[in-house]
């Protein structure tokens, strides 16, 4: 009776631990707390724990342990390349988790994000935007005529704009290139745009490394900003890049490298 008694202890010991194991590969286990993490790694994604997946997630992670058995009985985890490889990976890893870390204790306030938008906001305070329409030919003395026989009337801004430009993406639309701050263009183009009042064609073409310009400001207003909830996800994106490049320099800073 007492052996039994024996018996059926440690085969009720073993019965959890059995349990714990999803399958073996070969005499290798794949714990159920290895599917457990890797499905959790999914669901952080975007996935949905559900059987289903379950299933899917054990069959790769099968899949995966014997081909790994497979190379590594082949000695593939020996040459230099595959060793190097392994060992990138495993610091990518590392760095990755550490930054993540960092992150997680040292969260951004929103006071912090809101001074950022009060900076930004303040820089732009006074910028204009323009509705300008243009076009774009290659020679000067084509940009003068074109200009003069639309000055004369001979020919609207915008047909000339279609029947000439080189610029086919605005050309269709007669020159127009619709609302935008005078910086995001070539710098030739952005100070003549700046000179000219609402309504105002160019006096002369502009020459950039495009070409020869025709301007035509349109309209003129003050820069629009965004609200700050519009911008708050790109501000965290930018404020926690900012943090993480900090926080490695500050590493590098301790180090001892020789």
């Amino acid at each position: 009776m007492k052996r039994l008694a024996v018996l059926t202890l440690s085969c009720a010991l073993a019965a959890p631990l059995a349990a714990q194991n999803v399958a073996t590969v070969n005499g290798q286990a794949i714990t159920q707390q290895q599917l457990d993490e890797f499905v959790s790694l999914l669901v952080k994604q975007g996935a949905q724990d559900s059987p289903e997946l379950r299933n899917q997630v054990k069959e790769e992670m099968t899949i995966r342990l014997v081909a790994v058995q497979e190379a590594e009985k082949l000695g593939l985890n020996k040459k230099s390349e595959v060793a190097q490889e392994l060992e990138l990976a495993r610091q990518g890893i590392l760095v990755r988790a550490l930054l993540n870390d960092y992150i997680e204790k040292n969260p951004l306030s929103d006071k912090a994000l809101k001074d950022e938008y009060d900076q930004l906001k303040k820089a732009e305070a006074g910028k204009k935007e323009y509705k300008v329409s243009h076009i774009l030919v290659e020679d000067e003395a084509e940009a003068k005529q074109l200009l003069a026989d639309i000055k004369a009337k001979k020919i609207s801004f915008a047909d000339a704009a279609k029947q000439k430009s080189i610029d086919s993406g605005s050309g269709a639309q007669g020159g127009d290139l619709g609302w935008a701050p005078n910086t995001i263009y070539v710098a030739e183009f952005a100070q003549a745009v700046e000179k000219q009042k609402k309504g105002e064609l160019s006096a002369a073409p502009v020459q950039s490394q495009f070409g020869w310009h025709i301007i035509q400001v349109n309209d003129v207003r003050d820069m629009s900003f965004p609200s700050f909830e519009e911008v708050k996800p790109q501000l965290e994106e930018m404020l926690r890049q900012k943090q993480l490049t900090e926080y490695q320099e500050s590493l590098m800073k301790k180090a001892k490298i020789n």
